[in-house]
């Protein structure tokens, strides 16, 4: 069922100081030109990231309704500088612009702002769309529907979220007993609003699994709690795939790692009384290297994991592809 929350005009503003944050803490200013890559439904987000970009004085170019083609058009003929969407669409973005045949080194995006998925604090990920942009950093954050922005990556440390404390209290607990986590424990991250005044939260369960880093101030000088390795799952997402726990971020950071590697999906079957995850991956290669590349990433997935999981070769152009939030995921 969807989500449905109304906010004040007071709460609205109060988040959307905190995207201006998240905008801030990418090095994003009045100079800037950002390029909204999405549609812009009725998903809270994508209004109030635009909302805080035109707060902070940048030229903001929205891309609704229009093609992938047009879009990367768009973000040359404007001359854009920072770039906000998923993961997945970065890098659907820069496929077609290889298609297109549209140099995305001739550009001027040099920021992409990610958020939506895990994929922005997963290493693999992170350097493969550093790769396709070049000049170009990414830059994380996190936050939901139901509390606003949450979190900024660290400027010095890629892949650490910070949490906005001034608009949370933050808590980490086991999210099957309730306790608090022990310092060096993944747990499910707990937040109570400070400033959302018109639907506030007390201790809402946000089902994210992350883990604190150690107390003290950051490399960066701020004192706020961070989490290592950004958002590192859902209790809702992991799976028990013949007694292993996986999350799907784990997966990803190992098919990121194989340039060779486009678009993939995963397969979780249940018919049986063990589950079972297959791989279905999109390369450009013959037979022979596409043979010799399914070896080492089965290789790489049974150290991770020590768990045999079979892997399949699929033509270029024959899986989904995404604008928004990926579902790679498919339980049969």
């Amino acid at each position: 069922m969807p989500i449905r929350w109304l906010d004040t005009a007071e709460s609205w503003q109060a988040i959307a100081r905190d995207w201006a944050t998240v905008f801030r803490a990418a090095g994003v200013s009045a100079c800037d030109r950002i390029y909204f890559a999405f549609s812009f439904g009725p998903f809270l987000g994508f209004w109030l990231a635009f909302d805080a970009a035109q707060q902070i004085g940048a030229m903001c170019i929205p891309g609704g309704g229009l093609s992938s083609a047009a879009r990367l058009r768009a973000i040359a003929d404007n001359e854009a500088t920072v770039l906000c969407c998923t993961p997945t669409y970065c890098l659907r973005l820069a496929e077609v612009a290889a298609a297109e045949r549209i140099s995305l080194a001739a550009g001027k995006v040099r920021k992409l702002i990610v958020g939506g998925e895990a994929g922005g604090s997963v290493p693999a990920t992170r350097r493969r769309l550093e790769q396709l942009w070049p000049g170009a950093k990414v830059f994380d954050h996190h936050g939901m529907t139901e509390v606003g922005p949450v979190t900024y990556e660290c400027p010095r440390i890629p892949g650490t979220l910070h949490i906005m404390e001034e608009a949370f209290i933050a808590e980490i607990i086991d999210s099957q007993s309730g306790k608090k986590a022990r310092p060096d424990e993944t747990g499910e991250l707990v937040l109570t609003t400070l400033h959302r005044t018109g639907s506030p939260l007390i201790r809402y369960r946000t089902g994210d699994m992350v883990k604190a880093g150690a107390d003290g101030r950051c490399l960066c000088g701020r004192a706020e709690m961070r989490l290592e390795g950004g958002i590192l799952g859902r209790t809702d997402d992991m799976l028990v795939v013949r007694g292993v726990n996986i999350f799907p971020s784990a997966v990803e950071e190992i098919l990121r790692r194989f340039p060779e590697i486009g678009e993939f999906q995963a397969r979780v079957s249940t018919g049986n009384s063990l589950s079972q995850l297959a791989l279905t991956i999109e390369c450009k290669l013959d037979s022979n290297q596409a043979s010799a590349l399914v070896d080492r990433l089965q290789g790489q997935l049974d150290a991770a994991f020590n768990l045999r999981i079979p892997v399949t070769v699929s033509p270029p152009g024959t899986l989904p592809r995404f604008d928004m939030k990926a579902c790679r995921w498919v339980r049969a």
